[in-house]
């Protein structure tokens, strides 16, 4: 399979992304490495997006993430190895990305839950983060961005 347009060239792409990228870094500064990477990984996970998948897997491997909690993101509401703080970012994550799901999109008990454990800063980081990785997502998955070449850190 082969992209549509490639992004990594096109230099209108390349202003987009600078963008983007600029506000993942201000999004970033509030969250924890692995907090960010679980949540890019869910929104992946539910849009289909194979690249950002692939991504966000092998920086978070990278980084120090067990290959037991990697594979269980998907069905992290069975899983016992997530923190009470992860489980409420992974709530906020999935029920963001799902808005067109949801009447009335975020329910007040996931923001309530999301709340005892992140502060207002850290709250407005996961918002943000949700949001940017969510656009990500739809570029990748529009433009048929292929999945499985990522090398950790090729981006960063």
């Amino acid at each position: 399979m082969n992209a549509r347009i490639d992004f990594f060239a096109n230099p209108v792409a390349g202003k987009v992304l600078r963008h983007i990228n600029s506000a993942g870094r201000a999004a970033g500064d509030a969250l924890s490495h692995t907090t960010q990477e679980l949540v890019k990984i869910r929104a992946s996970q539910i849009n289909g997006c194979g690249f950002c998948t692939d991504m966000h897997t092998k920086d978070a491997a990278a980084a120090g993430e067990t290959q037991l909690r990697l594979n269980l993101v998907a069905t992290w509401r069975e899983a016992t190895v997530f923190t009470e703080a992860e489980r409420a970012a992974l709530e906020l994550a999935e029920q963001g990305t799902r808005i067109a799901d949801a009447a009335g999109g975020v329910t007040d008990e996931a923001w309530a839950n999301a709340a005892k454990h992140y502060n207002e800063d850290e709250l407005t980081a996961l918002i943000s983060l949700i949001a940017i990785i969510n656009a990500y997502n739809r570029i990748n998955v529009i433009n048929q961005q292929p999945a499985g070449d990522y090398q950790p850190g090729q981006f960063g």
